[in-house]
């Protein structure tokens, strides 16, 4: 009995797994009333390995950054490059990725591990925030189409050129493009003469 006791909160992990695409958070675990010591069975089973606090891998998946990322750091919301790249703005697949945190967020951790941090004042920070599918398919946070663009705009001298025009042209070719939406959060961030400057040339 005791073998099929333990065999179903098993079971449960690994479809808690497979929906995931390979990742495990402890938090999956509370949220299912499964106790935590069945992580360490199956690390000694050799079918989780601990990535981070409270993030955990099934071997034979590959491992999905931009998931385990954001698990770990709650407050970082991918932006600029990365959203651009998400939002098929842009064709480069990022060699870095790039997130947004409100203003006085310790973010040291985030960039000893390479990844590009921007920040923004609290009022603004969650403006534009969505739901994305990373390339493995999970559920991340990044900014919508207006956002991304305004980002770039606002940070132009910290991107590559050619990259900044990329996602200009190809926003504006976008069907669901909202030029509304654009100039309403270009007001926001006191940029919209450089937005209308740049937008209306190309549309």
């Amino acid at each position: 009995m005791v073998v099929i006791n333990k065999a179903i909160p098993i079971e449960k992990i690994r479809a808690i797994v497979k929906d995931k695409n390979g990742l495990l958070l402890t938090s999956d675990l509370r949220e299912y009333g499964i106790p935590r010591t069945y992580i360490s069975i199956l690390e000694k089973r050799g079918e989780l390995q601990r990535i981070s606090r409270g993030i955990y891998s099934a071997t034979g998946y590959i491992l999905d950054e931009m998931f385990a990322i954001q698990a770990r750091y709650r407050a970082a919301l991918f932006s600029h490059e990365t959203a651009a790249y998400l939002q098929d703005l842009s064709d480069r697949t990022p060699l870095f990725y790039s997130v947004t945190v409100p203003s006085g967020y310790n973010a040291t951790s985030l960039k000893t591990m390479g990844v590009k941090v921007y920040f923004v004042n609290r009022k603004l920070y969650k403006l534009g925030s969505i739901l994305l599918k990373s390339p493995h398919g999970n559920d991340i946070r990044a900014f919508d189409l207006e956002r991304t663009v305004c980002d770039v705009l606002r940070s132009r001298n910290q991107m590559d050129i050619q990259q900044v025009n990329e996602v200009l042209k190809r926003y504006t070719r976008k069907k669901e493009k909202d030029l509304y939406r654009l100039y309403q959060y270009a007001r926001q961030f006191g940029i919209q003469k450089i937005v209308r400057e740049y937008i209306e040339v190309l549309l």
